[in-house]
């Protein structure tokens, strides 16, 4: 979802004479997004949810209390721990709603 958001993002940056060509890889793409849209918080923070969900299978992670109310996924992102549990998942959700209610 956040991808098809992004490659509309790019349109209308096309559309618009702000976007420079650059290689199809995402990082590089997701970099220009950022510049481009730096004043747009709701489009920041569901970039970085992106970088940080398309990296969350190769980071270190340590599950706890799996079979409890208490789930809590421990993660080492860019040098920080993060606790990722249901408060955080709602929280990214939020996110998200604000980042596709702005795409609409």
């Amino acid at each position: 979802m956040i991808e098809k958001g992004m490659d509309r993002l790019e349109e209308k940056a096309k559309k618009e004479k702000k976007w420079k060509p650059i290689p199809e890889a995402p990082r590089a793409k997701v970099i220009q997004l950022k510049r481009i849209y730096a004043a747009k918080k709701e489009i920041i923070e569901a970039i970085e949810l992106y970088e940080l969900f398309r990296d969350i299978e190769k980071l270190e992670k340590i599950r706890e209390n799996e079979f409890r109310k208490g789930v809590n996924l421990r993660v080492t992102y860019r040098d920080k721990i993060l606790n990722i549990n249901l408060l955080q998942l709602k929280e990214y959700s939020d996110i998200l709603e604000r980042f596709i209610s702005y795409i609409k």
